[in-house]
């Protein structure tokens, strides 16, 4: 008798063992399914924008992360209440955005915004503050309509790259590329661009230098650390793509 009580009391010690194992194993399975994936300060927002012919042209010539089409690009701070903004340039000019407004810009085809994060790898990160405070201080300044990284005047991706170097005493972060406003396809300025400049009436700018989200993207001081959706041309599903940073 004494010997079948201890082998029950044996076998019920390993269910209650296994059904802790799989109680945790639930638990740690729930855990990662209902992870939110938070923001930090000097984030890169990158996104596949829908606003017609000009972001196709743009997506057309330039390459984003794993082919991700990319026509934007705005850099997450916050406003000192706890909400998350992005300091972004519009076609309004230098604004501060609330996230949610940002986001809801354009979806793929599952509802997700097409949005990629980017990270700045740790060796770079004592630059944030700097870049934030620059960028806060671009906050009115006009939207650079002839694409010239030598005025005073901004459009997205150029913000980047002007407050990252400004950050940098002076040093490029990021590079500079000759842009380029042809159709490979047709060796011809795509018709957009042909319009847009000649109502400027200034000359396009074919050839100087200049920079883009997609290469932007792809450089080697930044990780991509999210996915909010999937841009279109992306090579990799919407998920978490290094949660360790």
């Amino acid at each position: 008798m004494r010997l079948i009580n201890q082998s029950l009391k044996v076998r019920l010690i390993i269910f209650i063992l296994a059904m802790i194992v799989f109680v945790a194993g639930c638990s740690q399975n729930l855990l990662q399914k209902n992870r939110v994936f938070i923001l930090q300060p000097g984030d890169l927002l990158f996104q596949d924008l829908d606003c017609g012919p000009f972001c196709d042209a743009i997506e057309k010539v330039t390459t984003g992360y794993k082919g991700a089409n990319l026509s934007h690009v705005g850099i997450v701070a916050d406003d000192n209440h706890g909400n998350v903004v992005i300091i972004e340039a519009l076609l309004t000019g230098v604004e501060v955005t609330p996230l949610d407004t940002f986001l809801d810009r354009s979806h793929d085809t599952n509802g997700q915004p097409k949005v990629l994060v980017g990270r700045l790898i740790p060796k770079y990160r004592y630059l944030i503050p700097f870049v934030l405070r620059e960028a806060l201080g671009l906050k009115g300044k006009l939207y650079d309509k002839v694409f010239d990284t030598n005025n005073d005047t901004y459009y997205c991706s150029e913000l980047v790259y002007h407050c990252f170097l400004k950050a940098n005493d002076g040093n490029p972060i990021f590079e500079l590329h000759p842009m380029t406003f042809v159709d490979p396809e047709t060796g011809r300025t795509f018709p957009a661009w042909k319009e847009y400049f000649e109502e400027l009436k200034v000359p396009i700018p074919q050839g100087n230098l200049g920079i883009n989200p997609g290469s932007i993207s792809r450089s080697h001081i930044l990780a991509i650390v999210h996915a909010y959706g999937a841009p279109s041309g992306w090579k990799k599903g919407n998920e978490i793509i290094n949660k360790d940073y």
